[in-house]
């Protein structure tokens, strides 16, 4: 699959880097994950090389600000595990007590004050101490975006598993407008925003420029995933959550039809994302530029990030 992806894919034509101390927090970020007993041996997130992903995400800042953002992404890939290959996500029945524990964390946005609910375990001792540095180390708005992220994460999560347990296919539309959210794209940009620097103000951020801005960039890095991801899935276990697979069921075309439909798509999405950045970079200041870099960094990560991969050999 990833001989089509880089022939069909269009390369981002921005930067490519990695963060000194990447090697460092990788060690880190799975002893802080073994340390919260979300892993024992940390097989899955070595192979899945979560620091070089956030690595390249966030090729430079502070590095106790890319530890936050890497243990963030350990956490994520956790939880995708148990849901996709662990069989929590298998219907929403057995999901929902999780999501309502990780909810009632989140209530709480970090208040070194309040307890953790023991119900949430494991994930959630790890995500109240992502709560807990966020709120340490940023703005208030920041972590309060954060927990909205998240929460948005985790309800689109019993979406995935109410159509695992009724073998759904999704809608072309339907599928785009969650898989933003099921992608977990959001709250990694905030943690990459913090680690750069970038606060934009509430009433920029609802500019209607970068707000189409953030919705083509949730796009281009779910949808280089799906395309990367599709034969590994394929062949584990075949699930209804993929761009090819949704648009083979939308338009009863065969596979090698689809997997051109969604490159095409990505395609499209990344000339559209230049023209909308374009737009934006002129009278970009101190506080737009690292968001417009933090969405650059995510989109060109996922690519490199992909191509090297074992998750998805």
């Amino acid at each position: 699959m990833r001989t089509f992806a880089v022939s069909a894919l269009r390369e981002p034509p921005f930067p490519a880097g990695r963060h000194d101390s990447t090697d460092q927090v990788a060690r880190q970020s799975i002893e802080w994950a073994r340390g919260f007993g979300l892993i024992d041996s940390g097989q899955r997130l070595r192979r899945a090389d979560v620091a070089g992903l956030a690595g390249r995400a966030c090729p430079n800042g502070p590095v106790e600000r890319l530890r936050l953002l890497c243990d963030l992404v350990a956490w994520l890939f956790v939880v995708d595990d148990a849901c996709d290959e662990d069989g929590l996500g298998e219907a929403p029945t057995r999901l929902a007590p999780t999501v309502a524990a990780l909810l009632d964390v989140l209530d709480r946005h970090g208040d070194p004050a309040a307890p953790v609910p023991t119900a949430a375990g494991p994930l959630g001792d790890a995500l109240d101490d992502l709560c807990r540095r966020i709120r340490a180390d940023g703005p208030p708005a920041m972590l309060l975006r954060f927990a909205a992220q998240v929460r948005d994460y985790l309800l689109a999560l019993l979406w995935e598993a109410a159509n695992r347990e009724r073998e759904r296919v999704p809608r072309l539309a339907e599928y785009v407008q969650m898989r933003r959210h099921t992608g977990a794209v959001g709250p990694s940009l905030t943690l990459t925003e913090l680690a750069l620097g970038g606060h934009p103000a509430a009433a920029r951020r609802a500019e209607p420029a970068l707000v189409a801005l953030d919705l083509l960039a949730m796009d281009l890095v779910c949808w280089c995933n799906d395309v990367f991801s599709y034969g590994k899935e394929q062949r584990s276990a075949p699930d209804g959550h993929n761009l090819v697979t949704v648009i083979a069921r939308e338009t009863g075309g065969d596979e090698e039809t689809a997997l051109r439909a969604a490159a095409d798509r990505f395609n499209d999405a990344l000339a559209a994302y230049l023209a909308a950045e374009a737009t934006l970079l002129p009278d970009a200041d101190a506080e737009l530029r690292p968001a417009l870099v933090a969405r650059r960094n995510w989109i060109r990560a996922t690519y490199d990030w992909s191509l090297v991969a074992a998750r998805y050999a």
